[in-house]
Order: structure tokens, then C-alpha cells, then sequence
């Protein structure tokens, strides 16, 4: 048997001793106390002496896990707010490329207005030439027919005037000097 096992044995021995001695009782409160205090610390020593080393390896072990995963969740919180920072820095930079797309867009519409207005203005000189002209043409349509009614009338009225102050005679007098006039041309 080895030395372990010959210490498992006595302590189990040990413990099943003083658990008995604790079961019977005693009239005694702090020699009952005393029996159960010491089978307590017997129990305990006896998984410290076979479990101890697995213990102290696990809470170790969960202790490392520990620390890794604090230091992993720094790094990632480092990431993190290296991450925010870039995500605000291009949050800044898109208000910068709006505001310049928006100035593009400005002057765009602003030289778009203007070559509009240009050729409003232009289309506006055109009908106005245009009236102004056909306006010349049709005065000049109305002269020329108001001249041509009042030459007319002008005739007329000389007619009425030689028929009232010619006679035969006269008119005789007025044919002859007429075509001497042609013939002598």
C-alpha cells in the first residue's frame, strides 16, 4: 500500500471515529461541539489532501481565463473606440462632401437659371421684333390702302370739281392742250 492511500485510510478511519463519538452524543454542549468542529476539519482536510492540487489548478486556470478575457475585452473595447473615432471622422467628412455637393449643386442651378433667363430674353427680343415688324408691315398695309382711298377720293372730288367748272367748251380747250402737250414730247 502506498504512503497515500495510508493516509486516505486514517483520515477516513479518523473521521468515522469522531463521527461516531459525535452521533452518541454527549451531555456536555462543548465536548459535542468540540467532536463535530473536529470531524468538520477532518472532512475538510481530507479534500484538501486528495482534491487541493485540482482545486487551487481549476481556480488558477479560471483565474487566467479571467484575466484573458478582461484583456481581451480591453483590446476589444480599444478596437472599439478606434472604430467610434473613424466612424466620426467619416460622419465629418460626409457633412463636408454634402455641403460641397450642395454648393456644386447651387452654382449648377444658378448657371442653369441664368442661360435660362438668357434665353427667355432672347426669345423675348426675337417676338418683339417680330411684333415690330409685323406691326411696320401692317401700318404700312393701312397707309398704303389710305393713300390709295384717298387718291381715289381725290380723283373723284377733282372729277365733281372739272365737271362743275368745265364746260363743253372748256373741255374741248383742255383735250387740245393736253395732246399738244404729248405730241410736242
Amino acid at each position: 500500500m502506498s504512503s497515500r492511500a495510508k493516509i486516505i485510510f486514517l483520515l477516513v478511519a479518523a473521521i468515522c471515529v469522531v463521527a461516531f463519538i459525535a452521533g452518541r452524543g454527549s451531555h456536555e454542549p462543548l465536548v459535542d461541539l468540540g467532536f463535530r468542529l473536529l470531524n468538520l476539519a477532518l472532512f475538510v482536510a481530507l479534500i484538501v489532501y486528495l482534491a487541493g492540487g485540482k482545486i487551487a489548478g481549476a481556480l488558477r486556470g479560471r483565474s487566467a481565463g479571467i484575466a484573458k478575457e478582461i484583456s481581451s475585452l480591453e483590446e476589444a473595447k480599444a478596437q472599439a473606440m478606434r472604430n467610434v473615432k473613424d466612424v466620426e471622422r467619416r460622419i465629418a467628412s460626409l457633412h463636408e462632401e454634402r455641403q460641397s455637393i450642395l454648393a456644386s449643386y447651387r452654382s449648377q442651378g444658378e448657371a442653369l437659371k441664368y442661360e435660362i433667363i438668357g434665353k427667355a430674353e432672347k426669345t423675348a427680343a426675337q417676338i418683339v421684333a417680330q411684333a415690330k415688324a409685323s406691326a411696320r408691315n401692317e401700318m404700312d398695309k393701312a397707309v398704303g390702302q389710305l393713300r390709295a382711298e384717298i387718291s381715289e377720293e381725290i380723283i373723284a372730288a377733282a372729277e365733281e370739281l372739272l365737271a362743275e367748272r368745265l364746260d363743253a367748251a372748256g373741255h374741248e380747250k383742255l383735250i387740245d392742250k393736253s395732246l399738244t402737250k404729248v405730241v410736242l414730247n
